[in-house]
């Protein structure tokens, strides 16, 4: 008889962000952003999948250009993977609001960062009755 242990993550952190802009104009742009860096990686998703192979942790030539058009130059190629999670992003006013089971995140703090958002961070599980995330 053989006894299997392992550990498993149910993806539960109902992660709430926020980037509130000076600005609509702004907000749209970082959602517009998220988009295109979403449809590229999507496009390219061999590449961008975890890896251990070193020529997955390089850009693409059309998401080097991408990110260099954008002005973008903080996100690393080993995060650009969290594009292929399922995150919801929707734009209220001056506020581009990121929800996710995720937790590993940083790329889309960065590109709301990158783009002058002041960010709010946190878990919907801790923070009910919010109005956002899942029951929020």
């Amino acid at each position: 008889m053989k006894v299997w242990h392992s550990y498993g993550s149910e993806h539960s952190m109902n992660l709430v962000m926020i980037g509130r802009f000076k600005d609509v104009r702004n907000a749209e742009k970082a959602r517009e952003l998220i988009g295109s860096i979403t449809e590229q990686v999507r496009a390219e998703p061999d590449h961008y999948e975890r890896s251990p192979h070193p020529e997955n942790q390089r850009y693409t030539d059309a998401m080097l250009e991408l990110l260099t058009s954008s002005n973008t130059h903080s996100i690393g190629p080993t995060e650009l993977e969290q594009f292929l999670y399922d995150v919801h992003v929707d734009v209220r006013g001056n506020e581009v609001m990121i929800t996710t089971d995720e937790v590993d995140v940083s790329a889309f703090l960065k590109v709301l960062l990158d783009k002058g958002a002041r960010v709010e961070v946190y878990s919907a599980h801790d923070y009910p009755g919010t109005g956002h995330g899942r029951g929020g």
